[in-house]
């Protein structure tokens, strides 16, 4: 989620975005249809957990845009009720109170704050941004080792963030890929690790459904 105000990017990056995006666990979730049936079976989270993500993203950036203002550039990505928040804010005080505000949101479990004071990032950064993500999530897809749809991936400033629920083996593959693709400057991993046996179950109740 958003707080600055819309700006058109340019279509082809977009476009790569979303197709990156219908592949990965991070595509919006289609309440009550096939879509977001299909979705729910890839994800790794629970489905009350999707819904507690989108239902977090949405309080958080309404709550930041009424105490900060269309001048603060926030995103606020959530995934397992794990918040990070990336961006820009106008004064050092309102990095700590970016934090204490979404960490009062309904079904938020903890918050990974990486705001930064500064103006915001421009539309030429931020479709930078948006390309890296759509070649790393490419990236990530084209590993055969590694199921894509169990990561989430987000870009500020050319830094790279992962998240998802995954195998120590899976974290430093996806890490991997993630160095090795253009332009990133840096990866910072916010994963929630399981086992190995864990996996095997997950795959289990997936094939069952």
């Amino acid at each position: 989620m958003n707080l600055s105000s819309k700006r058109f990017v340019p279509m082809a990056v977009v476009a790569a975005a979303l197709a990156a995006g219908l592949l990965s666990a991070c595509a919006p979730l289609v309440v009550g249809g096939v879509a977001g049936g299909a979705l729910v079976a890839m994800d790794r989270r629970t489905s009350g957990a999707q819904l507690e993500d989108q239902g977090i993203e949405l309080r958080a950036a309404n709550r930041l845009k009424d105490a900060l203002g269309e001048g603060a550039h926030i995103s606020v990505t959530s995934y397992n009720r794990q918040v990070l928040l990336t961006g820009e804010v106008a004064r050092h005080e309102d990095i700590q109170r970016a934090e204490q505000i979404v960490a009062r949101v309904e079904n938020v479990s903890s918050v990974v704050n990486d705001l930064i004071v500064g103006m915001p990032s421009t539309l030429t950064q931020r479709s930078a941004d948006t390309l890296i993500t759509s070649k790393v999530k490419a990236s990530l897809i084209d590993a055969k080792d590694l199921h894509a749809n169990a990561f989430k991936v987000v870009t500020e400033r050319n830094v790279v963030y992962l998240m998802g629920r995954v195998t120590p083996r899976e974290a430093a593959r996806a890490t991997e890929i993630a160095r090795g693709v253009k332009d990133v400057a840096k990866v910072v991993r916010l994963f929630e690790s399981i086992s190995e046996e864990e996996l095997a179950r997950l795959g289990q109740q997936s094939g069952a459904r």
